[in-house]
């Protein structure tokens, strides 16, 4: 009697065991790489943790040979993401040489959790594809990331960077230029200040792509109005310094176009929520009017001739307006506005 109830319990028991997915329909499900397990605020998209429209936008654990690396909302109409979220664990060296890949998922919510290379002879109805890009260059784009492959802890990490629902057609001028500057200062502090109390790294990001409003211009979409083009891309972080003993964070953002601005400006956490509508990290520690202490006092950059930004609570007289990491004063109306530090110099501290 026994030996014939061993098959059945068998298979009561795994009829109760929960298999992960890697396109999820609850944030609750993908939520370790968020700051206390909180999602950020995109109004109209995401609100108070909840997807408001969650045939269109779609929340994937990205799974890189069975390994979750970090968290993206997806919005298959645009074909764009909305933001990638992941937890900073420190940088490893090297840029991988890896194929463009893709969520199978989108596709057939059946198929496997893990990322798969694109298949340039399929035109996906969810998502972009590898020939969508193609030849994006002459189109003046690039495959632009917003979690970088450079902020990856390990080779996994940084591989699993480059599937097309982490990425944003970028106009290649920005992505290479300032956005590079700024994403090579951020994770350099990351590095040197993020420090927690049990001495890891750790810190948080949050990085994500407005939309263009596709009746606006044809210029906004790609690839015979497939891919919108995203207006903007913004960047947020958040840490506790064990060092500092104290929440440090930060925010930039920039126009998704060429321009003369050869760095973006530091700004806090409440000005991305003032002029962007975006809560990166609602509901934490982290400060929304303070700018952070000396972001780019060490970045790799030629110009010798750079002061350092202190940290300092904005003043009230200040807010809204232009708070330069070191930079020339470009507006002397903002220069009251300008913290520096008199007396040193330290090189390149602007994006």
């Amino acid at each position: 009697m026994m030996h014939h109830l061993l098959p059945l319990a068998a298979l009561l028991l795994l009829s109760i065991i929960t298999t992960e997915t890697k396109v999820v329909t609850s944030v609750e499900d993908c939520n370790e790489f968020f700051l206390q397990q909180t999602p950020p605020t995109i109004p109209g998209i995401l609100e108070g943790g909840n997807i408001r429209e969650q045939n269109r936008y779609k929340l994937i654990c990205q799974t890189f040979e069975d390994t979750r690396t970090f968290v993206t909302l997806y919005d298959t109409q645009n074909k764009i993401p909305v933001f990638s979220a992941a937890k900073f664990r420190g940088s490893a060296a090297g840029r991988p040489s890896h194929p463009w890949m893709i969520e199978p998922q989108l596709e057939d919510p059946d198929d496997v959790d893990n990322m798969r290379q694109a298949d340039k002879n399929i035109n996906y109805e969810h998502q972009a594809g590898d020939t969508d890009y193609n030849p994006y260059n002459q189109q003046g784009f690039d495959r632009g990331h917003l979690f970088p492959n450079s902020y990856g802890s390990n080779p996994t990490e940084k591989s699993s960077t480059f599937t097309l629902t982490n990425a944003v057609p970028q106009n290649k001028r920005f992505n290479r230029g300032k956005w590079k500057k700024m994403e090579l200062c951020v994770k350099r502090f990351l590095d040197e200040n993020c420090i927690n109390n049990n001495n890891r790294k750790e810190g948080f990001v949050v990085i994500g792509a407005k939309p263009s409003d596709s009746a606006s211009s044809g210029s906004s979409l790609l690839n015979n109005n497939k891919i919108n083009v995203p207006s903007v891309l913004w960047s947020a972080f958040c840490c506790y310094s064990h060092s500092q003993n104290k929440w440090l964070a930060g925010a930039h953002w920039g126009n998704n176009r060429h321009d003369d601005l050869n760095y973006l400006e530091t700004k806090t956490l409440g000005e991305l929520l003032t002029t962007e509508g975006i809560d990166a990290f609602p509901g934490t520690r982290c400060p929304k009017d303070l700018t952070v202490p000396q972001l780019y006092s060490k970045c790799p950059f030629k110009s010798k001739k750079r002061k350092v930004i202190v940290s300092h609570k904005v003043p009230r007289k200040c807010v809204g307006k232009k708070i330069y990491c070191g930079a020339k004063k470009r507006n002397s109306n903002h220069k009251t506005c300008i913290f520096q530090k008199k007396k040193r110099n330290l090189p390149g501290n602007t994006v």
